[in-house]
C-alpha cells in the first residue's frame, strides 16, 4: 500500500512551475501548465497573479478558487523531475 504524502513546503519557480517538498524529504518542481486547460476550474489559474496565490491545504496545493490537484499526483510528478533525462 502505498503511504500518501503530504506536501509541507511549497513556493512559486516561474511561469506554472512550483517547488514542493513532501513530508518524507521528497522534493522538485512540478509544472502544473498542462493543467490550464482541464476545465473550468483551472481556467482562472492562467492568470499568473491569481496563480501565484496557491496554499497548502489538506496536504496539498489549493488555490483560491478551490482547485487542487491531488497529492500523490504531485508527488510522482516531483519524482520525475528529479530524474535525470537520456
Amino acid at each position: 500500500m502505498w503511504n500518501m504524502n503530504e506536501i509541507r513546503h511549497a513556493e512559486y519557480v516561474r511561469d506554472y512551475v512550483v517547488f514542493v517538498e513532501f513530508d518524507d524529504g521528497t522534493a522538485g518542481e512540478v509544472d502544473l501548465a498542462p493543467y490550464l486547460n482541464r476545465g473550468p476550474i483551472f481556467r482562472p489559474l492562467v492568470d499568473r497573479s491569481f496563480f501565484k496565490r496557491f496554499a497548502l491545504e489538506g496536504g496539498t496545493l489549493s488555490c483560491p478558487n478551490g482547485a487542487d490537484i491531488a497529492p500523490e499526483r504531485l508527488y510522482e510528478l516531483a519524482v520525475a523531475s528529479n530524474k535525470p533525462v537520456s
